[in-house]
C-alpha cells in the first residue's frame, strides 16, 4: 500500500457533478489499497468572483483582508468533496490550511510555506479516512490567514507530499500532461512522456501554466515524484523525473517552447554612470516585493550615462513605475519609459548543454518571420527573448517548427 497525494484544480471541481467525479476517482485509489490525501482549489471562477468583490470595496484591497476573503473558496470545495465521498461510502475529513497547520511567512497574497504539522493527517489515514486539505492557503505564526499566490494549490499538494513522505504527488488538471507548448497556440504540440525537474522549473518560471513554479521547486528539493494528469481523460500523463540521466539518453536539444503574456518593461534612460546606481534602482524594486525578470544595461557612447531596462509582471507595472520614477528624479535621469505590450518567448531543453547553435537557430527563425528581438536572457538550458506582444503566436509556432517539435499529422 502506498501513500498518494492528489491535487485537483478549479476546473476539476468546477461543478457539483465534477466534484462527484473527483470523489469517484479518489475512491478508485482507495479501492486499490492506497492511502489518499487530496488538496483542492476553489471551484473555477470563484476566486475571480471574490477578487472582483474586493476591488469594488477598495481600489487596492488590503492584503490581509484579501487573504481572509479569497481563502473561503477552497473551504467550500473541501466540504463538498468530503460530503461526496461520504455519500458513496468512504470516510473523509476536511481541513483548512490553518486547521492542518500549514505554517507560512506573513507575506500576504504570496506567502511561502515554512512547515506542516502532519500529525492530524497521519491519525486520519491510520483511521482509514481520506484527508481533504484546502489548497492555496495557510496561517502565519500569529494565526493570520495567508494565501500562496495564484496557482498555490499546486504548492500545497507538493508540500503535503514532501511532509508526508508520499510515494507520488499527482497533479490533476484539465490537460493530460505537459506539452511541448500550449496546444491552443500550436495545434501540433506534443505531450511529453517525461521531463526533468530542471526543465519543468524553467518552463514554469517562463510562463507555462501547467504547474506553479514553487510547486516544482518543492518537488525537486524534496525529491517528490510528480506526475501531471487529466481529471477528464485517462492516460499516463507526464512524469517529472528525479533522475536526469535516465531521461536524457536521447534528449532532444529543445524540449519545449514557453511563453509569458504578462510581461511589462521599465526603462530608465540617461542614468549617471557610477558604481551602485543600478543596484539602487533594482534594490528598491525588489524591496517592494516586485520580482524582476530580464535586465539589460547599455552604456552611452560618451560613457557618462547608462540606460537600464528590466521587466516585471504586468500586474505590478504601475507599482514599479512609481518607485523607479522617484529614484530617477533623485538621480537626475533623463526619463522613465514603460511598455506593457511585450511578451517573453523561450526555448527550453537540457540538451542545449551539449549542442551549439541553439541561439542562432532561434534568432534566425524569428528573423525569417520579421520579428524584432528587444531583449535577450540566457541560462544553461534556456534562451528567452522579449518581443512585441502582437507577434507572440507567430513566434511560438515558428520556433516549435524550427526545433522539430511538431507532431506528425495523423493519416
Amino acid at each position: 500500500m502506498s501513500l498518494i497525494v492528489q491535487k485537483f484544480g478549479g476546473t476539476s471541481v468546477g461543478t457539483i457533478e465534477k466534484i462527484q467525479n473527483v470523489a469517484k476517482k479518489v475512491a478508485g485509489f482507495r479501492d486499490q489499497g492506497h492511502d489518499v490525501v487530496v488538496a483542492v482549489s476553489a471551484m473555477s471562477g470563484e476566486t475571480n468572483r471574490l477578487i472582483g468583490m474586493a476591488n469594488e470595496m477598495q481600489d487596492q484591497p488590503d492584503p490581509r483582508e484579501m487573504d481572509v476573503l479569497v481563502s473561503t473558496g477552497e473551504q467550500v470545495t473541501i466540504a463538498l468533496l468530503c460530503m461526496a465521498l461520504k455519500n458513496i461510502g468512504y470516510d473523509a475529513r476536511s481541513y483548512t490550511g490553518g486547521q492542518v497547520s500549514i505554517v507560512t511567512d506573513s507575506s500576504h497574497t504570496k506567502a511561502r510555506i515554512q512547515e506542516i504539522d502532519d500529525k492530524k493527517i497521519h491519525d486520519d489515514l491510520d483511521a482509514g479516512r481520506v484527508v481533504v486539505v484546502a489548497g492555496f492557503q495557510g496561517v502565519d505564526e500569529s494565526g493570520n490567514i495567508t494565501t500562496l499566490g495564484r496557482g498555490g494549490s499546486d504548492t500545497t499538494g507538493v508540500a503535503l507530499a514532501a511532509a508526508l513522505g508520499a510515494d507520488e504527488c499527482q497533479i490533476y488538471t484539465d490537460v493530460d500532461g505537459v506539452y511541448t507548448t500550449d496546444p491552443r497556440v500550436v495545434a501540433r504540440a506534443q505531450r511529453l512522456e517525461q521531463i526533468t525537474f530542471e526543465e519543468m522549473l524553467e518552463m514554469a518560471s517562463l510562463g507555462s501554466k501547467v504547474l506553479q513554479i514553487r510547486a516544482v521547486e518543492f518537488a525537486g528539493k524534496y525529491k517528490v515524484p510528480l506526475r501531471v494528469l487529466s481529471t477528464f481523460k485517462e492516460g499516463p500523463g507526464t512524469l517529472i523525473t528525479l533522475d536526469e540521466e535516465d531521461s536524457t539518453m536521447e534528449q532532444p536539444v529543445v524540449s519545449g517552447i514557453a511563453f509569458n503574456r504578462d510581461e511589462a518593461k521599465v526603462s530608465v534612460l540617461g542614468v549617471p554612470e557610477a558604481p551602485g546606481v543600478a543596484a539602487q534602482i533594482l534594490s528598491a524594486v525588489g524591496d517592494a516585493n516586485i520580482e524582476i525578470d530580464v535586465i539589460v544595461q547599455n552604456t552611452s557612447a560618451d560613457k557618462k550615462t547608462n540606460d537600464l531596462t528590466f521587466t516585471v509582471n504586468r500586474t505590478e507595472l504601475s507599482k514599479a513605475q512609481a518607485i523607479v520614477e522617484k529614484i530617477a528624479a533623485d538621480l537626475n535621469a533623463a526619463s522613465v519609459d514603460v511598455d506593457d505590450s511585450i511578451t517573453k518567448v523561450s526555448v527550453v531543453g537540457v540538451g542545449m548543454r551539449s549542442h551549439a547553435g541553439v541561439a542562432s537557430k532561434m534568432f534566425k527563425a524569428l528573423a525569417d518571420e520579421g520579428i524584432n528581438i528587444q531583449m535577450i536572457s540566457t541560462s544553461e538550458i534556456k534562451i528567452s527573448v522579449i518581443i512585441d506582444e502582437r507577434y507572440l503566436e507567430l513566434a511560438v509556432r515558428a520556433l516549435h517548427t524550427s526545433f522539430g517539435l511538431d507532431k506528425e499529422a495523423e493519416a
